[in-house]
């Protein structure tokens, strides 16, 4: 004899139970993702072009020689543009912008002030962030996912319990969505900001203080859905 599919609702004898749980932690990030934007202007094309392939090797060399604390480097753009008078009937070009855009993700927050000091001293050199974050592999989102877990076991429970029940069986676990509510990747605008035109440096002995930063808190956020069956309760 075939046993029937389980109905989709409780019964008088076997009733059903819904609850959702949630935890949401706060902790301390692992990664600050920067963007660098190298730029070169001149009247020939050329002469921009080299300014800029220049700058942008110079950039890199200067992440580079930071080893393993820079954990990523990209570059995510690249442009050379004609600007063209203001006036006149005819179309003439009167200087060549070009700008190189740099990511880096650095996992060590001490270095990133003194990195990004030394970045914005470099000559049309543009830097963005910090963005903090954790990795997704972070043991974090775990914790949080199992706390939620046992927030709605325990939420079942006491619902059972108020009613002169207990919990008889897990009937559905359904995961709502577990993510981390920081940005995971730079957006394109905002953060600190800190430009770079050539300028002496700020602090005597050619080399400028250290900036000071404090990372910023992650919010993990986790919920899950839970269907329980309970024993008849007493009403």
């Amino acid at each position: 004899m075939t046993t029937p599919p389980p109905l989709p609702y409780g019964t008088p004898e076997t009733p059903r139970l819904a609850v959702r749980g949630e935890a949401r932690l706060e902790v301390d990030p692992e990664i600050a993702h920067i963007t660098i934007t190298i730029s070169a202007r001149g009247t020939d094309r050329r002469a921009a072009l080299d300014d800029l392939t220049r700058r942008n090797k110079q950039t890199l060399d200067l992440l580079k020689s930071y080893g393993d604390t820079v954990e990523k480097l990209e570059t995510g753009s690249f442009t050379i543009t004609p600007q063209l008078t203001d006036k006149g009937r005819n179309e003439r070009i009167r200087a060549y912008h070009g700008s190189v855009r740099l990511t880096a993700t650095l996992n060590d927050f001490t270095t990133l002030g003194e990195l990004t000091t030394r970045l914005a001293e470099l000559d049309l050199t543009r830097v963005d962030g910090p963005w903090w974050a954790l990795r997704t592999t972070s043991p974090a989102h775990r914790q949080a996912r199992q706390q939620a877990v046992r927030e709605a076991v325990q939420r079942a429970r006491e619902y059972a319990e108020a009613i002169g029940a207990h919990l008889d069986a897990l009937v559905e676990l359904a995961d709502d969505g577990a993510e981390n509510a920081a940005q995971p990747g730079p957006p394109p605008f905002g953060g600190m900001r800190a430009g770079g035109y050539g300028g002496p440096p700020a602090a005597p002995g050619g080399a400028a203080p250290a900036l000071d930063l404090e990372p910023r808190r992650q919010t993990v956020h986790a919920q899950v859905s839970a269907r329980f069956t309970m024993t008849r309760p007493t009403l």
